[in-house]
């Protein structure tokens, strides 16, 4: 859960405020963790975001090596990364690498001169054909690399009762108008076509963002999506009118949703698709990310035979056949110094396409390497959601994330649940949220 905007609710409004106020020293002394020049420590500092079983996967595919090559590596996990590596940027304590969940300040780093290019670090044209398109573009700076996506995770995701559904006769559908189809076939059966919930506590609305995030990626593209969370196009814009539309077509139609329009501000989003593995089920569709197929989501019971449980499909793209991109996203690995050679050694370990196969035999740990062996994964089903991703024809990193906090992380979570709940109009919504956007 990590990756969701729950755990990330305030740290990138400090994180960024802080980067853009100046505060970053471009320079300065050797960072006291040895990552400055001619630094040969065999002591690694590594600072992450992640924790739990994906930090496990991860020190089960690195540590193994780092003692075949004589290093010791001092893991830092924190669940306020964003902005604990900024306070440490800006007191020029660095660690040697660092894993950011998020682009953003990661590039704002790069740009500060703080983190080393890594394009003569790592073995960039096997990196080119083996890499998920897009991860690389995700860590990269006016055309250099920065980030090296060492873990991924995907969004774009459909989950639904497999015996269930395979027993109606449903099919997976290819386009956008085939989704909308199968959900109006689904309801005419007199069943529930969708599960869906937003609530998240102090962070409520973000699995709604999502959704919007998702249809202006397949409307649009990879590069308009790109312009949208940039704010080149505006929330008020034919393409998330469009997106929208689709949207309420699905959410508020009469009889699409468990518990109807109603229940989906005040559903919590981490168990609202369990209904669907009720007998009969209590729907058969339910979109989230792949961290829902994992202990403390879906029920135990269903996780013990999850290949026989669950199917899963991708959020098809607008028109079958067409381009199709996938949200989606990951933690990017930035070196502090070129000169750290242990360091290096690392990152070179971690741009190898079957890294991370201790990792990913536990089921927590996805691999941005579209050849990587999927034998590896544990089930079926995880390995069905990582060839989504390699299949596809790019990886988008979450919009909101991306955007400005007092967006992505405020008006927007805020329009989104206001106009599900009814409170107030789709204009008033979109209006709002583009009135937030910061001026500069």
């Amino acid at each position: 859960m990590r990756r969701t905007k729950l755990i990330q609710t305030l740290a990138p409004l400090t994180a960024l405020a802080l980067l853009s106020s100046g505060c970053l020293s471009d320079g300065g002394s050797k960072a006291t963790s040895g990552a400055g020049t001619g630094n040969t420590s065999k002591t690694v500092e590594i600072m992450t975001g992640m924790t739990g079983d994906g930090l496990n996967a991860l020190k089960m595919s690195l540590d193994p090596y780092a003692k075949e090559q004589g290093i010791t590596i001092k893991w830092s996990p924190s669940d306020n990364f964003n902005q604990l590596i900024v306070t440490r940027v800006q007191g020029n304590n660095l660690p040697d690498i660092a894993l950011f969940p998020q682009p953003g300040i990661m590039k704002d780093l790069a740009a500060k001169g703080r983190l080393a290019p890594l394009d003569d670090v790592l073995d960039m044209p096997t990196l080119k054909s083996s890499m998920t398109p897009g991860t690389l573009e995700a860590g990269s700076k006016d055309g250099k690399l920065y980030g090296l996506m060492a873990s991924m995770n995907v969004k774009s995701l459909v989950f639904y009762p497999k015996q269930a559904f395979e027993s109606a006769g449903y099919e997976i559908p290819t386009s956008i108008p085939e989704l909308l189809a199968l959900t109006d076939k689904i309801r005419a059966e007199g069943k529930t076509p969708w599960c869906l919930g937003i609530e998240s506590g102090p962070a409520t609305g973000w699995p709604a963002t999502d959704w919007m995030e998702e249809l202006v990626l397949k409307y649009g593209g990879t590069a308009k999506y790109d312009d949208w969370i940039n704010h080149k196009i505006k929330f008020d814009s034919p393409l998330v009118r469009q997106a929208a539309g689709t949207f309420e077509k699905i959410a508020f139609t009469e009889g699409n949703i468990l518990g109807g329009r109603k229940s989906i501000a005040s559903n919590n989003f981490g168990t609202a698709g369990n209904p669907m593995f009720r007998n009969p089920p209590g729907c058969f569709m339910y979109k989230q990310g792949n961290f829902v197929a994992a202990k403390g989501f879906f029920p135990d019971d269903v996780l013990a035979d999850i290949d026989n449980r669950v199917g899963v499909f991708g959020f098809p793209p607008a028109t079958a056949g067409g381009d199709n991109p996938v949200e989606g996203g990951g933690d990017l690995a930035g070196l502090f110094s070129k000169d750290n050679e242990s360091a290096k050694k690392l990152l070179q370990y971690m741009s190898t396409k079957d890294f991370g196969v201790a990792g990913a035999k536990t089921g927590a740990w996805l691999s941005p390497h579209k050849d990587f062996d999927v034998a590896s994964y544990p089930t079926q089903t995880i390995q069905n959601i990582a060839k989504i991703a390699y299949q596809s024809t790019g990886i988008a990193f979450d919009g909101s994330d991306a955007m400005p906090g007092a967006v992505g992380s405020g008006s927007f979570w805020k329009g989104m649940t206001g106009w599900i709940s009814n409170q107030q109009s789709l204009d008033q919504a979109l209006k709002a949220i583009d009135d937030s956007w910061p001026a500069s």
